[in-house]
């Protein structure tokens, strides 16, 4: 093993009760997307207490460390998010949410655990690397609504940048386990919201109304039966609505229905065939109901696609950290979806599943109120971000820019 591996390694492994008690300062203080002003405070303080350079963007919730290359040459960046998800966190742990109806379900607190951890390793044994070595650390807000990333790369965060990479927790995995995948990894995401208009009226005389709530069940429920069946099979596609408003007293009928959901898909012609399918519903339930029916879609997040290169290169790093027998390849992209996209239009880069279940113990799943990680994680999140900036540095093997 070269020195600077070996450097890494041990100040990563010698300062593993502080990755974990910072994750779990994160968990028991969450923020949700776009109120991350509070996690980039006490991240920033962290850095600068190791007087590594960094800099908070415009806006205050975000940031960006690292160290530059002497010869101001391409820097490699890693990236982790910090937002939290508003929903209550149903753990008994003394680090559960410390914020009723605010939680880190989604592992965003262990990514930006791993990230500092890995910030601070490059930083502290920077005279251990190769020379010209230049990394950047992202540390990015609003992931969950899609907004983060852009904010981030209009900030300037990617300039200059040869590629970048970054880790997603994975419950499916068990502690130790890395899994990687090229080309499209996770689905283009946009978001549908759909406003019902009746008229309202006594629960006992629906037939002098027009109940909203009636038309709201018969849209989802056609949606969820007609959509698929209007969409190549082989040709993924998932609709879901998470958000129903409406009404407010169980012996009347409400004027108005608000629906959210969103739409996945991994093409651009299955996108436009559903939006399609989903107005020519509300037409024709519109006419049925007499009820007025408005959607409205909202262009979201764009499908994850890793660089072969760069994958290459995370993959290597991955078996030199948990061994080639821990290291998987994802045979189907997820119908999740993620801002990371926003990076790989400016520069090639890697997403990477990292196992966080523990081997003996319940598996909790993400965005679920017992989501919790197994934190033998940490150290291994932060080495292969690390060693992945460090081998992706190196213009011999990912090539000039």
């Amino acid at each position: 093993m070269q020195d600077w591996r070996q450097a890494i390694d041990l100040y990563i492994d010698s300062h593993s009760e502080r990755w974990r008690a910072l994750r779990r300062h994160l968990h028991a203080h969450p923020e949700p997307s776009r109120e991350e002003y509070g996690t980039t405070r006490f991240l920033a303080e962290q850095l600068e207490a190791e007087h590594v350079p960094v800099r908070v963007v415009p806006s205050g919730r975000g940031l960006i460390a690292g160290g530059e290359s002497d010869d101001n040459g391409p820097s490699v960046a890693m990236r982790a998010d910090m937002d939290a998800l508003r929903m209550q966190d149903g753990k008994a742990q003394p680090y559960r949410s410390s914020r009723p109806g605010v939680m880190h379900a989604c592992g965003h607190d262990a990514h930006s655990a791993m990230l500092l951890a890995a910030t601070l390793a490059l930083w502290t044994q920077r005279d251990a690397l190769p020379e010209a070595t230049g990394w950047r650390a992202i540390f990015q807000p609003a992931e969950e609504v899609g907004e983060g990333a852009l904010e981030m790369i209009a900030a300037g965060a990617v300039e200059n940048v040869r590629a970048i990479v970054a880790l997603h927790v994975d419950p499916d995995l068990t502690v130790g386990h890395v899994a990687y995948r090229t080309g499209v990894l996770t689905a283009a995401c946009q978001e549908l919201q759909v406003t019902i208009k009746g008229m309202g009226g006594h629960a006992a005389r629906p037939h002098l109304s027009v109940d909203p709530i009636g038309v709201a069940v018969q849209f989802i429920n056609s949606v969820y039966q007609f959509v698929p069946r209007s969409v190549d099979s082989r040709d993924p596609v998932v609709v879901t609505f998470g958000c129903i408003q409406g009404g407010t007293s169980a012996n009347v009928i409400p004027e108005q229905v608000e629906l959210l959901g969103t739409i996945r898909t991994f093409s651009r012609r299955a996108a436009a065939q559903v939006e399609e399918k989903i107005m020519h519903i509300a037409r024709g339930l519109s006419g049925a109901s007499r009820a007025s029916i408005d959607v409205s879609f909202r262009r979201g997040i764009e499908a994850v696609e890793n660089d072969p290169r760069v994958t290459s290169v995370c993959a290597h790093a991955a078996r030199e950290v948990v061994g080639v027998a821990n290291v998987e390849e994802i045979p189907l992209p997820s119908m999740g979806g993620e801002d990371f996209s926003g990076y790989l239009k400016q520069a090639p880069g890697c997403l990477l599943r990292i196992g966080v279940a523990p081997a003996d113990g319940p598996r909790h799943f993400l965005h679920t109120p017992l989501f919790d990680i197994d934190e033998r994680a940490l150290p291994i999140g932060a080495k292969l971000l690390a060693r992945s900036a460090v081998l992706l540095a190196d213009s011999s093997r990912f090539g000039a820019t």
